[in-house]
């Protein structure tokens, strides 16, 4: 089995990717009281965006990979948000993860969230891969935020380089 092509992005091709998207979701007029972060990926994108969108960062972990980045059958749910219902009933959510690959992991989530009755939802994510999705974003959710769209590659990114000076070397070969 020949290996995905792979694309490979800087600390600073991010920084750029995440002021933009900031920058749309501050002009739309969407006014966020919480950043949700998925992690693991979405982790970093959420913290960069609250520099731009001084909100709170609240994290839920699920695990729709196995260690050899295979889809599992479903989604688990590791870590979900202490005291939600204060924390979301009402409120303004915006859910950051770093691809939306699959839409599986997105759409499982975004379902969770809509029980406990936000004002209104709206999901950024750095990178939207260009290909059909086996999951949908919920007809609630309007405003879906993406940094670019990409081709069907394997991303890398610089948060899972083991040597950075590569990761760099490589992503101005892109």
């Amino acid at each position: 089995m020949e290996a995905p092509e792979k694309i490979y992005f800087t600390y600073n091709d991010i920084h750029r990717t995440i002021k933009k998207l900031a920058i749309e979701i501050l002009d739309s007029g969407f006014d966020v009281d919480v950043i949700v972060a998925i992690g693991t990926g979405g982790f970093i994108p959420a913290r960069m965006l609250k520099t731009f969108i001084n909100r709170p960062v609240l994290t839920v972990g699920l695990s729709y990979y196995d260690l050899d980045n295979k889809p599992r059958d479903s989604i688990e749910k590791i870590q979900w948000i202490d005291e939600v219902e204060k924390k979301l009933t009402g409120k303004r959510i915006l859910l950051v993860d770093e691809v939306d690959d699959s839409r599986y992991t997105l759409e499982y989530c975004l379902k969770e969230l809509l029980t406990h009755k936000p004002s209104e939802m709206a999901v950024a994510v750095l990178h939207n891969k260009l290909k059909n999705k086996r999951g949908s974003i919920p007809a609630e959710i309007t405003r879906y935020f993406q940094g670019a769209d990409l081709e069907d590659l394997w991303i890398c990114y610089p948060w899972d380089a083991q040597d950075i000076e590569l990761q760099d070397k490589l992503a101005n070969q892109n």
